[in-house]
């Protein structure tokens, strides 16, 4: 049962509608008041009364009934308590026959979801600075699929700009075709943090880099080879690392492929008075919105970043249909994104509201902030083997016999480095500490699969559950239930609002009431129907936060 929708069906509040009311009920913090509450602070402007009284007269004319047995004011708050049997019978019943479609809907039917992430660089390495877009957007698309919706992960590549004559130089004055296949993405570092250096003393190699991305651009077939011969290499590195993470794309379009696909966009702004010249360059004027100009040509006629995002954006609503068109990057792009959205919207692409950045904080180094141009990065590849070998040491001292080590360290390693990332809200900034990542303590993510795995040991000893009649639930059983009760919100508001942190939170307290039930709920040597009943609590928790990690991109372990 819909508990909230239920509520609020009763309510029947004059100048409140029974949607509003249901996204104003809460779940307390503390379950000894209620099971759910309504802030009536959020009622007072509406119904020109103190939260204390409004609380106090829907309080007094609420009609308790065998779902809700219970509607009392406390403080401003109307709190209920439900039929917590009715609720522990359905609610396990629900899990149990679900399984791993148990907090899955089908709300997202008939619509589609763009959702633009990672978006490396060609011929730069996978750092520590590429992770949160990389497993927000990973965690975003499972969490929209699971909702029902057409999720079309894109992978919008650096695949275009100066950096790539610099390479070219760079590879005719100090490599070889041989080195770079031997050294691979580590050899195009080098000799891409030689050039800058080099750079610096001899200006003239920048000029001659724009002449070999001009060459690119031509289609040069010397400088186009060693072009893809840079991109397999990237693709090939990163693919490793996507393959650690759970990662995948419906599509690698990067910026190259808008390369024709710019002058009708051009043309169109044209023909709609909306570029204006400044200084030889080409820009849309958003003065009268409080934003600098928008540059879409610069005075040599080549493009910028926003004419092949502008691009990019008619294109997928053109190929997908997208109901929404997300951008996973960095709030340092916030300026970029509030520019081109508003110049579609004046282009008159009224899905131009549809298109919606979902930002993040940056990460940096205890040493300061990183920049491939100097060689000043933490590599991913580095940290995930890294927390792998640390999980082997821990796994070898703990349980040494443990079949499959290897699986397991490399689930709870590359777990560790996902749930690290998406622990806190995602706009937070990150500083990298290895330490911090690499600790195994607290709440982490080998102590959720620890807890996956504690189910499964239960269940193994004393076997799968069986019928029971349900005995009087205690204090810490409905703990568990409520939390089991929360996944689906949980998963709708990680949705609404962008937010995966939501399902890592969650799938921690989960674990953490789990954990206190356990030490303080026998099951082994209890009489049938208490056995069962908590068995079936067990199987429960298991499969429910499995779900939960799955929704992440982490994998759980039988055993630990």
């Amino acid at each position: 049962m819909n508990y909230k929708e239920y509520i609020a069906g009763k309510l029947n509040i004059d100048g409140v509608d029974k949607d509003t009311l249901i996204t104003f009920i809460e779940i307390p913090p503390n379950t000894d008041m209620g099971d759910f509450a309504l802030p009536c602070f959020k009622l007072s402007k509406i119904l020109r009364s103190s939260p204390i009284q409004i609380a106090e007269n829907l309080a007094s004319s609420f009609e308790c009934d065998g779902t809700v047995k219970e509607c009392t004011a406390v403080n401003g708050y109307l709190n209920f308590k439900i039929n917590r049997d009715d609720f522990a019978i359905t609610l396990l019943s629900e899990i149990l026959d679900k399984g791993d479609l148990y907090g899955s809907d089908k709300i997202g039917e008939g619509k589609t979801v763009c959702i633009d992430y990672s978006s490396i660089n060609i011929a730069k390495p996978f750092h520590i600075g590429h992770l949160s877009t990389t497993v927000i957007g990973s965690a975003l698309c499972k969490i929209f699929r699971f909702l029902g919706y057409k999720v079309v992960g894109i992978n919008h590549l650096g695949d275009y700009g100066t950096q790539f004559g610099k390479l070219i130089v760079a590879f005719k004055l100090w490599s070889s075709e041989q080195a770079v296949k031997e050294g691979r993405l580590k050899e195009l570092t080098r000799i891409y943090v030689k050039f800058h250096d080099q750079a610096k003393l001899n200006p003239k190699l920048d000029d001659e880099a724009r002449h070999y991305f001009k060459l690119i651009e031509d289609g040069d077939e010397e400088s186009n080879k060693l072009f893809e011969l840079f991109k397999k290499i990237t693709l090939e590195e990163v693919d490793k690392i996507y393959k650690l993470l759970n990662v995948s794309f419906d599509s690698y379009a990067g910026e190259s492929f808008y390369n024709d696909k710019m002058a009708p966009i051009v043309e169109e702004l044209k023909e709609k008075n909306l570029l204006k010249e400044s200084d030889g360059a080409s820009i849309v004027d958003l003065e009268e919105y409080d934003m600098p100009p928008c540059l879409i040509l610069k005075s040599d006629g080549s493009s910028l970043y926003a004419t092949r995002d502008i691009a990019a954006a008619v294109y997928r609503k053109n190929t997908y249909n997208f109901d929404k068109n997300l951008y996973v990057v960095a709030y340092q792009q916030n300026l970029h994104f509030k520019q081109f959205f508003k110049v579609l919207e004046l282009m008159g692409k009224e899905w131009a509201k549809d298109c919606i950045h979902v930002a993040y904080g940056m990460v940096s180094l205890e040493s300061g902030s990183m920049s491939t141009r100097q060689g000043k990065v933490v590599l991913l590849e580095d940290v995930i083997a890294k927390t792998i070998e640390k999980a082997y040491k821990v796994i070898e001292e703990k349980n040494p016999d443990l079949k499959d080590k290897e699986r397991t360290a490399r689930a709870v390693g590359t777990g560790a480095v996902i749930f690290g990332a998406l622990c806190n809200n995602k706009i937070k900034d990150i500083v990298f500490s290895y330490d911090r990542v690499l600790s195994f303590e607290g709440e982490t993510c080998p102590y959720v699969q620890y807890t996956v795995a504690r189910c499964n040991s239960i269940l193994n000893k004393c076997g799968e559950p069986d019928k029971y009649q349900l005995p009087s639930i205690n204090a810490d059983e409905y703990a568990v239930l409520n939390e089991l009760g929360r996944f689906k919100e949980v998963v709708k508001s990680a949705a609404d609002k962008y937010e995966p942190s939501l399902v890592t939170r969650y799938a921690l307290d989960l674990a953490s009431a789990f954990n206190k039930f356990y030490f303080t709920c026998k099951i082994a040597g209890e009489e049938q129907n208490i056995r069962n009943f908590r068995l079936s609590i067990t199987k429960a928790v298991k499969t429910v936060l499995t779900n939960a990690l799955g929704l992440l991109g982490i994998e759980t372990v039988e055993e630990m």
